[in-house]
């Protein structure tokens, strides 16, 4: 089993019997999330791939282990005063679960953009929310500022060695369920849930890969791990706002350079798709930071390996995953729209439609537009929106009306 691992000083530590003894004091409320495993993930990637759905997980996300982990180990006068976190939507849930479970006073500083499913999802725990700052590192710092004025006790969303032990019960729960693990992939946003894992992974078994997933437009982890030193980004740009983190976190970022084999990073568009595959055919909904580790499983350099995709939450809004799952029909080849400009004479609609038809595309819908044609007495544009089987109908599609004499404009 794991030794002491050195954080800061000699006096700090993060062994895997913290995170044994944090697994004793959150099993009654946290579930332990079983393992499913995915042909269409294994397929795509060529490893066998489980998913680990902490989206299923009590207030949809991991968050809510590391949160009971720290709160369960505070004093009486620690409660009494009452917490305060900030959070761009998870931990924040997660405090306040916790917070009411146990009987605490607690606010929460969450940034003005968060979804607003996550914004009252936080309230109807009971808890006070303040919205302040574009992003995470702007909401921590008016969290700093009340937790001063107040007396609070500050919770951490990741650079804490309570939460990271609480976190890393995953771990504990992946390896007793698949003994032979391989490998397994954790998002990374400040890297309190990477930190916590593989200390437990390799104390558990040292030969477990731990790969960290970063998003490309939000990735301070993967250059500090890549240059040996903590470094932070100025701006992050990326849909997975729950890892949109500028400044990760030095206690997190030790253990990390110790413990992580790789960090790997996904760009949006990679991100789209997977939430896509996810629903389409598994019937389980995620965040797009959820989905990270499944994006990353086209960037490993080996095949046949058992490997634990770990999704890290699943609160999304209605609107937000709308959007998502039309990029992914996109991207995916599922739904193809073209324009064409056709001669303004009677059938040439019928021809357009029997083509379609003949290769199986579902016309989902038209547009039969005279005036956006500019010699609009003599032509008419067509634009045309068509359920599709993936890139190679696609291109048979358009092969038929090539050949048909008609030249499309592809708008996506």
């Amino acid at each position: 089993m794991g030794e002491n691992l050195v954080l800061r000083n000699e006096t700090e530590y993060l062994r895997l019997g913290d995170v044994l003894e944090a697994r004793e004091r959150i099993k009654d409320i946290c579930v332990n999330t079983k393992l499913i495993y995915s042909t269409e993930f294994s397929r795509e990637s060529g490893n066998e791939v489980y998913i680990k759905p902490e989206n299923l997980q009590i207030t949809g996300a991991f968050k809510l282990r590391g949160a009971l982990n720290k709160i369960g180990k505070l004093s009486d006068e620690q409660k009494q005063k009452g917490l305060i976190a900030s959070s761009a939507g998870n931990h924040a849930q997660g405090v306040a679960y916790s917070a009411s479970k146990l009987g605490i006073k607690a606010t929460i500083v969450m940034p003005e953009t968060t979804p607003l499913i996550k914004v009252q999802a936080t309230r109807n725990y009971g808890v006070d929310v303040v919205l302040k700052g574009q992003v995470y590192d702007e909401a921590y710092e008016e969290a700093k500022r009340l937790e001063e004025e107040n007396g609070y006790t500050f919770v951490h969303p990741f650079n804490d060695l309570d939460v990271m032990a609480g976190q890393g019960t995953i771990a504990v729960e992946i390896i007793e369920e698949l003994r032979d693990v391989d490998a397994i992939l954790v998002p990374i946003g400040g890297g309190g849930l990477i930190s916590g894992i593989a200390v437990a992974a390799k104390g558990i078994n040292p030969n477990i890969k731990v790969i960290g997933v970063q998003a490309e437009g939000a990735n301070p982890m993967k250059l500090s791990f890549e240059s040996g030193e903590l470094t932070f980004v100025d701006k992050v740009d990326t849909i997975a706002d729950g890892a949109a983190v500028k400044k990760p976190g030095d206690i997190t970022f030790e253990v990390i350079k110790k413990y992580v084999d790789e960090i790997v990073t996904v760009s949006d568009q990679e991100l789209m798709e997977a939430v896509f595959i996810l629903l389409e055919k598994h019937k389980l909904v995620a965040e797009a930071t959820g989905v990270m580790s499944l994006a990353a499983l086209k960037r490993l350099n080996f095949k046949g390996k058992k490997v634990v995709s770990l999704i890290s939450g699943g609160n999304i809004d209605v609107v937000t995953i709308a959007s998502l799952l039309n990029h992914g029909l996109v991207s995916r080849g599922r739904l193809f729209c073209f324009s064409v400009k056709l001669h303004d004479t009677p059938g040439q609609l019928l021809k357009i439609s029997t083509i379609l038809a003949e290769k199986g595309a579902n016309v989902i819908k038209l547009d039969h537009n005279q005036f956006k044609a500019i010699d609009r007495l003599k032509h008419v544009v067509l634009e045309v929106t068509v359920e599709t089987n993936g890139h190679e109908h696609i291109d048979e599609i358009v092969k038929a009306l090539n050949q048909a004499g008609y030249n499309l404009d592809k708008i996506y």
